[in-house]
């Protein structure tokens, strides 16, 4: 297929992605297309994993896995991995954080519980840090401290998404709080299934903002060292997510009936401050976001 209309398929797919729209403006032109191609990698398998009309989840990630190895093969026949191929050569990507991706997609497809934060960790590493590396690479940036301060960006965004979308989750056969905080809070899982936002269930979400809260913090530098191509799509994503964390804040933790998100005002407004740059956390607020 040519690569051009391999490009313009990609950015119908990434169209569909929650944060694409936003991102993609952010980005330089020269890299846009790459990101598609990256975005709609991601979001097709990540439909593979979640909806049921795609039958053989695991099979069909297989599948993806296959293509993926086309990808950087130089025989990709599929759209997505013949932009992806593309990308891969001007930018020198990796197939290591891809795969890593579809590791995640396929823990997804098997249904997820965690026993402790820990293991969420771990998963993040896979299902969330990987797409903030590639973006890195489409830059040229291959610090191991930028990368870090990117996993702790990445994470967050994961766990706010998990925060925000815990009863949709709960319906898919996904639970991404830790096992042992409902212990710790002395909250039943069983409550998910009544979606009972009683005071233990508010006071486990406050812990789980909190602690995402810090992430964020950890890897604010970022914003200020990345490529200064790269800052402003950092500075608003970063700011996105710690709207939603207020949001859910703001509804009193009951994210088992109400789904927070930003309104397209709100929107807007996080693309227009994309210029100026993040102020740290303070002092009393960051002692308070502290991780227990």
């Amino acid at each position: 297929m040519n690569v051009r209309r391999a490009y313009a398929e990609c950015r119908r797919l990434a169209r569909h992605y929650e944060n694409f729209p936003v991102a993609s403006r952010l980005v330089p032109k020269d890299r846009r297309d790459a990101l598609a191609a990256i975005y709609a990698f991601a979001r097709s398998a990540d439909d593979f994993a979640d909806e049921p009309r795609f039958g053989a989840r695991l099979e069909k990630l297989d599948e993806w896995r296959e293509k993926l190895g086309t990808s950087f093969r130089g025989q990709a026949e599929d759209p997505v991995f013949v932009a992806l191929a593309d990308a891969v050569g001007k930018f020198g990507l990796k197939q290591k954080p891809f795969d890593f991706l579809l590791d995640a997609f396929e823990m997804d497809s098997r249904g997820t519980a965690f026993p402790d934060f820990k293991a969420l960790m771990a998963y993040c590493e896979r299902s969330a840090n990987p797409v903030g590396r590639l973006v890195l690479a489409l830059f040229g940036d291959r610090d191991a401290e930028h990368a870090r301060l990117s996993d702790c960006i990445c994470t967050a965004l994961q766990l706010t998404n998990f925060w925000q979308d815990v009863a949709v989750d709960f319906k898919r056969g996904r639970i991404y709080i830790p096992l042992e905080d409902f212990t710790r809070f002395g909250y039943s899982r069983e409550g998910l299934v009544t979606g009972r936002a009683d005071e233990r269930w508010r006071n486990l979400m406050a812990f789980e903002v909190r602690r995402t809260r810090e992430l964020f913090e950890r890897g604010r530098p970022l914003t200020d060292l990345a490529d200064a191509r790269l800052r402003r799509q950092l500075r608003t994503t970063w700011r996105g997510g710690m709207a939603i964390l207020n949001k859910i804040e703001a509804l009193d933790y009951d994210t088992l009936n109400r789904r927070p998100r930003l309104s397209k005002l709100e929107a807007v407004w996080l693309y227009l401050q994309s210029g100026r740059r993040l102020s740290p956390l303070a002092p009393a607020k960051a002692a308070a976001s502290a991780m227990d």
